[in-house]
């Protein structure tokens, strides 16, 4: 019998995202590295050619209108990791994944909400001065997961 509680999963998805290129490569890595589901809060994806492995279709997707509506939607005993260029993140390098988990980043010219920051459990950055490309912000959280963890 497979013990979901530690074998954990993990979701993945936008604040607020700028573009839907964007979306669609992140949708594609979360398929490959093996996301349960995809989401996105404020703006709503949109098909496009990113997305080549139609993920939208191969995994759940969830859309909230409001941050609010998302985090009381939170999956029971998941632990919400932001990513972001805070002050009070933790350096991806150092940082221990929670088996049951979301992660949430924000759009690159605004990065996530105020009240996103204050609501996460987790906050996590990059050894990096600049802001990263979301997708592969995402891309690069989801790898260091699947390293770190030996399910």
């Amino acid at each position: 019998m497979v013990n979901n509680l530690k074998q954990g999963f993990f979701g993945i998805g936008i604040q607020n995202g700028k573009t839907p290129e964007n979306l669609g490569v992140l949708w594609r890595s979360a398929q490959n590295m093996g996301a349960s589901f995809i989401f996105t809060i404020g703006n709503r994806y949109a098909k496009q050619a990113c997305d080549t492995h139609k993920a939208t279709g191969a995994m759940p997707y969830f859309h909230y209108e409001t941050f609010e509506d998302f985090f009381n939607n939170l999956p029971k005993g998941a632990m919400l990791v932001g990513v972001e260029l805070d002050e009070k993140a933790v350096q991806l390098e150092t940082f221990t994944h929670p088996r049951r988990c979301v992660y949430l980043l924000g759009a690159e010219d605004h990065g996530m909400s105020k009240l996103a920051i204050e609501k996460s459990h987790h906050l996590v950055k990059f050894k990096s001065e600049l802001s990263l490309n979301v997708s592969v912000a995402g891309s690069i959280i989801m790898y260091d997961r699947q390293a770190k963890f030996n399910f």
